[in-house]
């Protein structure tokens, strides 16, 4: 009885032991694992029906939750309740006006042009259902990058939303030249050429079209083109097949997510993150959206309190937006407990968290047109996403040396890329059976935790060091006048690399501060990351998935004279930022005044 006793005491005190080395040495082993083993388990099933005769897409899943929970409202816009029965039953009516009236057969391709709305929806499914791919046209895009969209994916067909088709003004008589037919959800057109849907739904039946035409043999089939936003040339088509929309639906459920969440999201539904992982994840769960036009600072706690909102999707400058509204006692009253998207700076996240409560922020890292994915599933501030041993038995990728002036990976003596060492920045690779340049500067910690550091064409070199345009603006953001701030780099005649310009929003009721700001940049900036220039700006461009657009300001340089904003100029004899004049500008051209 005593031995027993001492050896079981002694099995307790290893398994203790083992516990308290676990948690010393791998805090995070439990919750990764757990985290890597739902993901695998739905990668196996997605797998294995790779290999059946029956395979299962978003738009399958969508029927099935249609039958299953009929009356369960799928999405609330303005206001309105759709259900998955109402939603299922207008996409079917499409589907039947597409088939009968447009006359469009399984394989074809369709190109998509509406605001977020319940019927971009409907007319998605509708497509899905006979068979059509569908290619998300981004709304702002005008004149040549429509056309060269059209060209990309190969698409006969447009189907536009009732307020876009001024957006055709222009290129509706080379559409038509290049004999593609234009419908609109509207009853009727100021433009004999523009057919409508709207007239013809009305008399379409809402019976399904048969199952055969949306039935696929291969996950890897394409179903939707996405065109991405980029700062720079045209927009470029991702192909996205039914396998990547699958593993995207997933993600809210795999952060934790459930049928009873209900959705906010008001980002663009012609981007991924909005379509796949918002759309497709709501579908996925069985749960509610709640869908806007666009995104608005102040209504959007007003949204989330009056609809119950669990789960939000945010995306770049968003959450700034939100923490840049005036404080209310009603900042932490709602329901709120998780975030998911990408782009969520440090010093944002912090504030977000400490003004509205401890909601976990599930950072994603990945792009539309990439192969590898990162998740933030721990929550850890300024992190992307957790890679550890299994992680990275399943997940190839590697991060190594970049050269900033001369734009390419750093070689050895055999031609090879190097790998950083933990801690340092690199560029990002992933692997398949070719390597995928991410373009993205990442680092990974000790810990496995990954950070992203900047866009390798958003880095500049100067004074021999690289600067990194997110830490520059992080610091700058802690200046009490400036409200937002986006940093790049300019070209100086005379110089190598680029010199650091910030493009600076003052904060209502305040005024720019040279002295403050220098004071600023001395004591937390280091010496080669300063910006060199500041541009006041009444509002920061922004890309469409709100992202800072730099692409503009970098052209458009520092130059006075043709710029109407106010310049100033870091002068360290008046210990100040000074304004900058045409005189100051010429004496820098010609080397004159050191900078």
């Amino acid at each position: 009885m005593t031995l027993s006793i001492g050896w079981l005491s002694a099995l307790v005190a290893g398994f203790f032991s083992a516990h308290v080395l676990q948690m010393l040495c791998f805090p995070y082993f439990w919750r990764d694992l757990i985290f890597l083993l739902k993901v695998v388990r739905y990668g196996v099933r997605l797998e294995l029906s790779k290999l059946t005769s029956s395979v299962r897409t978003v738009l399958d899943r969508f029927i099935q939750q249609a039958q299953r929970i009929p009356d369960k409202p799928f999405v609330i816009y303005d206001g309105r309740v759709h259900t998955y029965r109402e939603v299922e039953l207008r996409s079917n009516r499409l589907a039947n006006v597409f088939l009968e009236s447009v006359k469009l057969r399984k394989g074809d391709c369709v190109a998509l042009l509406m605001n977020n709305e319940p019927d971009f929806l409907c007319a998605w499914f509708g497509l899905a259902k006979v068979g059509c791919s569908v290619a998300f046209l981004n709304t702002n895009i005008k004149s040549r990058s429509l056309l060269h969209c059209f060209n990309c994916c190969g698409a006969k067909t447009l189907i536009v939303g009732s307020g876009l088709v001024e957006c055709l003004d222009g290129i509706l008589s080379s559409l038509l030249e290049d004999n593609i037919q234009v419908w609109a959800m509207n009853s009727q057109s100021e433009h004999p050429q523009v057919h409508t849907l709207l007239d013809k739904m009305d008399a379409a039946s809402d019976q399904p079209v048969p199952a055969v035409l949306r039935a696929t043999t291969s996950l890897k089939s394409p179903t939707l083109y996405i065109f991405t936003s980029g700062t720079t040339g045209l927009p470029k088509a991702a192909v996205i097949t039914h396998l990547q929309s699958l593993k995207a639906a997933a993600g809210l459920w795999a952060f934790g997510a459930t049928e009873d969440d209900v959705v906010y999201i008001p980002l663009p539904l012609y981007h991924s993150a909005a379509s796949l992982i918002g759309i497709g994840g709501t579908i996925e769960l069985g749960a509610t959206c709640v869908l806007k036009k666009k995104f608005s600072a102040s209504q959007f706690w007003n949204d989330c309190r009056k609809h119950n909102v669990t789960v939000f999707q945010y995306i770049g400058e968003l959450c700034r937006y939100l923490c840049n509204r005036p404080k209310t006692a009603a900042d932490q009253v709602h329901k709120v407990r998780m975030g998911v998207g990408n782009g969520l700076r440090q010093d944002v996240w912090r504030e977000f968290q400490s003004r509205f409560g401890n909601i976990k922020m599930c950072e994603v890292y990945g792009s539309t047109e990439g192969n590898l994915c990162f998740m933030n599933h721990i929550g850890k501030i300024g992190t992307v996403g957790r890679s550890h041993f299994f992680y990275r038995l399943l997940f190839k990728y590697d991060m190594v040396k970049y050269d900033m002036v001369k734009d390419e990976p750093v070689k050895d003596a055999y031609g090879f890329c190097q790998r950083v060492e933990k801690g340092e920045t690199g560029l990002l690779l992933s692997k398949g059976d070719a390597y995928f340049n991410t373009g993205d500067l990442m680092a990974e910690d000790q810990e496995g935790f990954i950070y992203f550091r900047d866009r390798v064409g958003d880095t500049f070199r100067w004074k021999g060091e690289n600067v990194a345009t997110t830490e520059v603006t992080e610091m700058l953001g802690l200046v009490d006048f400036i409200q937002e701030v986006n940093v790049y780099g300019v070209e100086v005649q005379g110089h190598e690399g680029r010199a650091g310009m910030a493009a600076v929003i003052v904060r209502p009721g305040l005024a720019f501060d040279g002295k403050k700001l220098f004071e600023h940049v001395m004591s937390d900036v280091p010496a080669y990351a300063r910006p060199l220039f500041i541009r006041l700006q009444e509002v920061m461009e922004m890309t469409s998935t709100f992202k800072q657009q730099k692409f503009q300001l970098v052209q458009s340089g520092f130059n006075p004279s043709t710029i109407s904003d106010l310049l100033y100029v870091l002068d360290y004899q008046q210990e100040s930022y000074i304004p900058l004049t045409d005189s100051i500008y010429r004496s820098i051209l010609v080397g004159e005044r050191k900078l």
